[in-house]
């Protein structure tokens, strides 16, 4: 790391912050929900959030959240007059590979810290050191210990910031990116736009705004269409308001730790392979971990951003038409976003793979490490670097 906008970072948090709040979850005003009121049928079930909340308050601590951040190596750089923060590590082999890996919402870099290991050192669980890649992990503008835009950017800025991170930056030739959710359009957009630096692209979650109804519709597009409409009209209420009116919406989740666990949470619980047990899948600590990365960085409401900027690069224009370089796609089970077709993924990817999983959902990096793991290394060590 000597680069000189580089340095070195440690995440931490007051005591002063966690007194606050576990005062603020203390004096939470719980709402009425009707008489049948079970089974998340309304959202977010008040039972299982007050036992989320009395965990929050009384047992969770602050060093919960450091040690599992600080286990690895933290930095922060200004990026074209940005501050990102990333995780950065090297990987056991100087064998030139370099994979970035970036998160969405609700996630944070939190989503990827087992698999950052398993990529980095594959030797440590059993693999080759050969097969390593360096692996560098950002919190995207407006997310976690990284700087807020001064407006709302979009996932196509994103791509920007993130090439001159790692070639300007970290002086990385070229590279592989990953991602899924918001990670998954900043990734097409590297791809797309990029493909001088970036040698190869994968995601676990296909974009739906990037295709439209094609003029020779076939059973199966016409289905994927559908599925999308359907899956819009029922879980996407939030996507609506955080494209629109973010601000009015931030007020009450950055004044509301609960509230914002409550907004949060039940996309953990209906987007991942929990077959509607969120306990399955997540303990309280990756949960509070994970709010935390929000909470204790004042990033509830910037976050929210992405959405409003997303919209605007929409609105000016700036569609994907064709990404040449390979891309590999990881198709989970319980993914909400459904997939298209391969021939229809194929109009604006050039798959080059497309596996389908067996288990996992949206956040598949946190709910399947190991076989996220593998699949992505499998694809980057087949395309040319």
């Amino acid at each position: 790391m000597s680069h000189p906008k580089v340095q070195p970072f440690t995440a931490s948090i007051s005591e002063e912050f966690m007194r606050d709040l576990r005062a603020r979850i203390a004096i939470t005003r719980w709402p009425e929900t009707p008489l049948d009121d079970k089974d998340w049928k309304y959202g977010t079930d008040s039972v299982w959030l007050k036992r989320l909340a009395a965990y929050w308050q009384s047992s969770y601590q602050r060093a919960t959240f450091e040690n599992r951040l600080n286990r690895l190596p933290n930095f922060k750089a200004v990026v074209d007059g940005l501050d990102i923060h990333f995780l950065h590590l090297k990987g056991s082999s100087a064998n030139g590979r370099v994979i970035i890996l970036t998160h969405g919402w609700p996630g944070s870099v939190v989503e990827f810290l087992d698999v950052a290991e398993r990529l980095a050192w594959p030797d440590r669980f059993g693999g080759a050191s050969e097969d390593s890649f360096d692996v560098v992990i950002p919190s995207l503008p407006g997310y976690g210990y990284s700087g807020k835009p001064n407006r709302p950017i979009g996932p196509r800025a994103v791509a920007l910031l993130w090439r001159q991170l790692m070639t300007e930056v970290l002086g990385y030739r070229r590279f592989f990116a990953q991602g899924g959710d918001w990670g998954a359009a900043v990734t097409s957009w590297l791809g797309a736009e990029h493909g001088d630096v970036v040698s190869g692209i994968h995601l676990n979650m296909v974009p739906s705004w990037f295709f439209t109804p094609s003029a020779k519709t076939d059973v199966e597009e016409a289905n994927y269409h559908a599925q999308v409409g359907q899956l819009r009209a029922t879980e996407m209420g939030y996507f609506a308001v955080q494209s629109t009116k973010p601000a009015s919406l931030a007020f009450a989740l950055e004044d509301s730790p609960v509230g914002f666990a409550a907004w949060i949470c039940e996309k953990f619980r209906s987007w991942a392979d929990t077959h509607g047990d969120i306990d399955s899948r997540f303990d309280f600590d990756i949960l509070i971990t994970n709010l935390m990365m929000y909470c204790a960085t004042d990033s509830v409401a910037s976050a929210l951003w992405m959405y409003k900027g997303r919209a605007d690069e929409v609105a000016a224009g700036h569609v994907i038409k064709r990404i040449e370089i390979p891309t590999g796609v990881a198709l989970y089970p319980a993914e909400i976003i459904p997939y298209p077709p391969r021939h229809v993924a194929q109009t604006i990817y050039n798959i080059s793979r497309w596996t389908c999983m067996d288990a996992g959902g949206h956040f598949a990096a946190l709910e399947e490490p190991q076989a996220f793991a593998n699949e992505v290394r499998a694809f980057f060590l087949k395309c040319p670097s």
